[in-house]
């Protein structure tokens, strides 16, 4: 197939272009190498693929209207995964703008490019801190998840109510899927197992906030991948028994569809350090905190719709996931 991907540059979108090219896709990459963190380490992922026979990158905003216009009309594709996307709970405190421009303004952009260019299927990333306030535990699609708690939240809890608008009145075909605390080799420097990493090993205090008691549905980047390959390959259709009186929030009369990917595993936050400090082989200092604002305290997937549905199984154990991560950050950083 001809599969648009932005963010190709990102960590989840670099990985997953990679094992398209691997099974024969043509990818079309878009990304702006923005300097939310190193532009040295996207480049870097870049590497991997640009001089692949089947790739071809494009640099620049999903903001760019005309861009994004110009780019569906030249190369056609007959899929299209959005993970371009201004990332981070606690940066939308400081920098509210930046997502609105890319989340809002980009994703429409990208839904009216699927639009008037008959894209078969539209899978984006949604993410778990939809969920907001909810209490109950694990976090099911069919939850309703109207009281996010940062703009992040928010702004992705609006895709998925605008492409509903699209699978409803075009039949676009969307999938959004709500990413659980992704991790791995090549992962971003913002996230807790980059900045813990690189704390420990230079011998530096690690800031462990909710006093450590946070879990997470940490989840290995492989298997992330897998669950978006399959999903892709799997259109999005319109649920037969749906019904306005008693509305299913994860499902549509339209062909739309959001599902969890995580590991439905929930580990402790001072667990995870503990088996990243046995891997790097020291111990970390650590600064216990509060939970930040923003900040949910606990996310746990139920993954059963994503398991039904593609047959979605996360394989990879976090002692293994987290040792791969080192492994390559040694390597990586020397």
């Amino acid at each position: 197939m001809k599969v648009l991907v932005t963010g190709t540059a990102g960590f989840i979108g670099n990985h997953l272009s990679i094992r398209l090219l691997d099974r024969g896709d043509e990818v079309i990459g878009i990304d702006n190498l923005n300097d939310y963190y190193d532009v040295n380490l996207k480049l870097a992922r870049l590497d991997r693929i640009k001089d692949h026979s089947n790739y071809t990158h494009i640099q620049g905003n999903i903001a760019d209207k005309e861009l994004i216009e110009k780019a569906f009309k030249q190369h056609q594709p007959q899929r299209v995964v959005n993970l371009a996307a201004q990332a981070g709970v606690r940066y939308s405190l400081k920098n509210p703008h930046a997502y609105i421009e890319s989340n809002i303004v980009g994703f429409t952009n990208i839904l009216e490019g699927c639009r008037h260019n008959n894209a078969e299927h539209l899978v984006y990333a949604s993410s778990s801190s939809v969920y907001g306030a909810n209490e109950s535990m694990p976090f099911s699609v069919h939850d309703n998840v109207d009281h996010p708690l940062s703009l992040y939240a928010a702004s992705k809890k609006a895709n998925e109510l605008m492409a509903h608008t699209y699978s409803h009145l075009y039949g676009l075909p969307t999938t959004g899927l709500r990413f659980f605390t992704v991790y791995g080799p090549w992962g971003r420097p913002d996230m807790a197992l980059f900045l813990f990493t690189k704390a420990i090993l230079d011998g530096q205090p690690i800031k462990v906030f909710n006093y450590g008691k946070h879990r997470r549905d940490f989840t290995y980047v492989d298997d992330i991948v897998e669950g978006v390959i399959r999903t892709l390959d799997s259109t999005a259709t319109p649920n037969p028994d749906w019904t306005g009186k008693k509305p299913d929030p994860g499902t549509s009369k339209a062909p739309w569809r959001v599902y969890n990917i995580g590991n439905q595993s929930p580990v402790e936050l001072l667990k995870y350090i503990e088996i990243l400090e046995q891997k790097l082989g020291k111990t970390a200092e650590k600064e216990l905190l509060p939970l930040q604002p923003g900040d949910v305290p606990d996310t746990y997937a139920d993954v059963e719709a994503l398991v039904k549905d593609v047959d979605y199984k996360p394989a990879t154990p976090i002692e293994e996931g987290i040792d791969q991560f080192v492994k390559w950050y040694r390597s990586y950083y020397k």
